[in-house]
């Protein structure tokens, strides 16, 4: 039986096509896919290029300082009305060439210094308190999820005791302690920033790991019914080399989006941490204190408010989008 002229030309067009362009049948791995499905994405992309900014501009702050390029303590009193409480003589803050984003009342020192240099802190406690969450809650779902039984039910209770704090109230609640704690065995005292960090990134990861867990869990009670577990299993494998060698490569895409959504939730948290008044405290500059001390002068200077404000806002949406983008170029059913 022979096919229709018409079909038969689009068949000789197709083989043709192939053979003279081979990149069109070529196959792709699910990393190339991924990537693929998150260029075509603009709006990730686009965050992605705002959270790229945000980490680059944190890693070179302190460099800056170093070198005199941003000064985040230079006082600049004369640029400051005493008659008015000190707020900056110019409009708009005392937005200037001199200082893009006005000063800070009170101080006259410059307000994109300080933020800049604020970002590489607030970058610090958040992936510090992001890796300390990822690490304990993947292994505990690791553990939990593959072995089964008495232990993953110790594991679930954990996470139930865990979550049934408070957290707001028992940051406040151990503040005192877990600071003098800190300053007695790092360097500095309890108004440095080291001790004060150290303490967030401490309980922040320490609270923040249950969710993960249940997540990691989830994903492990599937991956260890699969073929390559078993052949695994019968040539002898220990289970520390089915946890992090068999098991964990397999978990990199919810891994990675769990940590691109637990960095925005952290940089907030750093904020109503120094509004509670636990935290980094001035002249140390971070986005939260920023923004706290800017609240007295909300009516008076609102550049002052505005700036920090928007700041964190835009880092926050973004990261999140990041997360959201993440989580779909990941998922092999997107294009479907």
């Amino acid at each position: 039986m022979s096919l229709p002229e018409s079909q038969l030309e689009r068949l000789e067009s197709t083989v043709n096509l192939d053979v003279e362009d081979p990149e069109r049948v070529l196959g792709k791995s699910p990393t190339q896919l991924a990537l693929g499905r998150f260029r075509r994405d603009k709006l990730s992309m686009l965050s992605f290029f705002v959270v790229s900014t945000y980490v680059v501009g944190g890693i070179m702050a302190p460099v800056l300082v170093k070198v005199g390029v941003i000064d985040p303590l230079k006082l600049n009193q004369d640029l400051l009305d005493p008659a008015l409480g000190s707020i900056p003589k110019a409009k708009w803050g005392g937005i200037s060439w001199a200082h893009p984003l006005g000063i800070v009342p009170g101080t006259g020192t410059d307000l994109l210094s300080r933020l800049w240099y604020g970002i590489t802190f607030s970058l610090s406690i958040a992936l510090a308190a992001s890796l300390v969450a990822i690490i304990i809650g993947t292994v505990l779902g690791i553990i939990g999820g593959f072995t089964g039984g008495l232990v993953d039910s110790v594991v679930g209770r954990l996470v139930d005791l865990t979550l049934s704090f408070p957290q707001t109230l028992m940051l406040l609640a151990l503040s005192a302690t877990g600071v003098a704690l800190a300053a007695k065995y790092l360097p500095g005292n309890g108004s440095d920033p080291l001790p004060n960090g150290f303490y967030e990134v401490l309980v922040l990861g320490l609270f923040g790991w249950p969710p993960i867990c249940r997540l990691i869990r989830g994903q492990v009670l599937s991956i260890r019914e699969r073929e390559f577990i078993d052949a695994a299993r019968l040539l002898g494998a220990s289970k520390m080399r089915l946890y992090f060698r068999e098991i964990l490569p397999n978990l990199w895409a919810p891994v990675l989006v769990s940590f691109t959504l637990t960095m925005p939730a952290y940089i907030s948290a750093e904020a109503a941490l120094s509004f509670l008044g636990v935290g980094i405290h001035p002249p140390t500059p971070t986005l939260g204190n920023i923004l706290v001390d800017s609240i007295n002068f909300s009516v008076a200077d609102f550049a002052y408010f505005f700036f920090p404000a928007l700041l964190i806002a835009i880092i926050v949406v973004s990261f999140n989008l990041l997360g959201d983008g993440l989580r779909d170029a990941l998922d092999p059913k997107a294009d479907r």
